[in-house]
């Protein structure tokens, strides 16, 4: 199985190891053969195979390199000098085959992004284009932060700039799917659970031949589930840990912005896990080189629009290779520079009373900001509760000692 064993230092002291004798192992697989090299960042709880849709639309095959059964002369020259795409997808640490360390301060979007960055190395790879998926895209803001001329093009689908804005929209819906995940023990109720966070409530309605989607759907994340198991405690609590210190620096997204090659953000309108409104705003502090592409979607709008994504996703080679100018590549509205220049535009005043309805749309932008700020501590205030109060529980001796260990 082929495994990319990052430096130690990098990762910490505390790592449990899945291949290697020192460092932590990613475990990563290539599909087709080309020039043009793409790497793939899946999110959170999602393994490397979660990118199926893509792989087989780019790549032209879901047959990984080193599976002895494909056919076809891949190595040939003149495969190599064709149009073809090579894609690199693989686990997170935490998940999957990859290696799980047990320390939260294991987990960052910066060390994961050094986990791509040795991926890269181990495969040769001088450059490639970056695609990220919600945790995974904010891994290649950083990537495309520390090495920006490693970079060819970068997409960051379902994303958001990290900390409070992980926090899905506050409604009763997204408080009960949150409920339920947490309680999710089993591959079924992880499963029912997945399909209501991915999509939107209309596609897994929709019919595909005798059953709705979801039916068809919820089979296939069972056995997918099943068979990659369960994501570790010590994995799940450091990959969420790593979306809620992430953080985009201004000079993080200056290195960005000025380092040439073009930004694609893509996004479901129906995310319930990742707000529309914090991907455009990432979108727009990337100017000009930034495109906004909203998809009739959901979390999971990659499989839930595959044409459509994959079409953004050649376009975006595409237009990269023929090096588009980025002011001809953006499609968001021109940015007002400067401090004066957005308190002008919050507070324009005209017979119309537009003032008054663009300071209630602040107004109330920032008191959402303060309810999610809220719900935060609220959240770690409950977490610590449960721990303080299970370590208070009276011990079980003797004979209950007994019965406890039979159960």
């Amino acid at each position: 199985m082929p495994f990319c064993t990052v430096s130690m230092q990098q990762g910490g002291e505390d790592t449990k190891l899945k291949a290697g004798d020192n460092g932590v192992g990613i475990f990563y697989r290539t599909y087709g053969q080309g020039p043009t090299k793409v790497l793939l960042i899946i999110g959170l709880a999602g393994t490397h195979d979660s990118w199926g849709p893509q792989i087989i639309g780019l790549a032209g095959t879901d047959t990984p390199n080193d599976d002895e059964t494909r056919t076809g002369d891949w190595n040939s020259e003149d495969y190599e000098s064709g149009g073809g795409i090579q894609i690199c997808a693989f686990d997170n640490r935490g998940m999957g085959r990859s290696s799980v360390p047990t320390k939260k301060s294991e987990y960052t979007t910066k060390l994961m992004a050094k986990d791509a960055i040795a991926l890269l190395d181990h495969l040769g790879w001088k450059n490639a284009h970056i695609f990220g998926h919600s945790m995974g895209a904010m891994i290649a803001c950083k990537l495309a932060a520390m090495v920006p001329e490693r970079v060819l093009s970068l997409a960051l689908l379902n994303v958001t700039g990290g900390g409070f804005e992980c926090f899905p929209k506050l409604d009763r819906q997204t408080l009960s799917v949150a409920i339920r995940f947490l309680r999710a023990k089993t591959p079924e109720q992880r499963a029912a659970v997945d399909l209501d966070t991915h999509y939107s409530k209309e596609y897994l309605e929709e019919y595909v031949g005798p059953n709705t989607r979801k039916t068809i759907l919820y089979q296939e994340y069972v056995r997918s589930i099943s068979s990659t198991g369960m994501q570790s405690n010590n994995g799940f609590e450091g990959q969420v840990n790593a979306c809620w210190t992430h953080k985009m620096t201004r000079s993080e997204i200056e290195a960005i912005r000025s380092s040439g090659f073009l930004v694609s953000v893509i996004h479901g309108r129906h995310d319930i896990i990742a707000q529309l409104y914090y991907a455009r705003r990432l979108a727009e502090k990337m100017q000009p080189v930034a495109r906004m592409i909203e998809l009739h979607g959901g979390h999971l709008v990659s499989h839930e629009r595959t044409e459509e994504v994959n079409q953004a996703l050649l376009e975006l080679i595409k237009a990269s290779e023929v090096k588009i100018n980025p002011h001809d590549w953006t499609n968001l509205p021109k940015k007002t520079s400067g401090w004066i220049g957005k308190r002008m535009k919050l507070i324009r005043v005209n017979t119309e009373g537009e003032s008054n309805i663009s300071l209630m749309f602040y107004s109330l932008s920032k008191l959402h900001l303060f309810v999610l700020y809220l719900f935060g501590l609220l959240c770690l205030a409950f977490n610590y509760g449960r721990k303080a109060v299970r370590s208070l529980k009276p011990v079980r001796v003797g004979p209950s000692l007994a019965i406890a260990d039979s159960q």
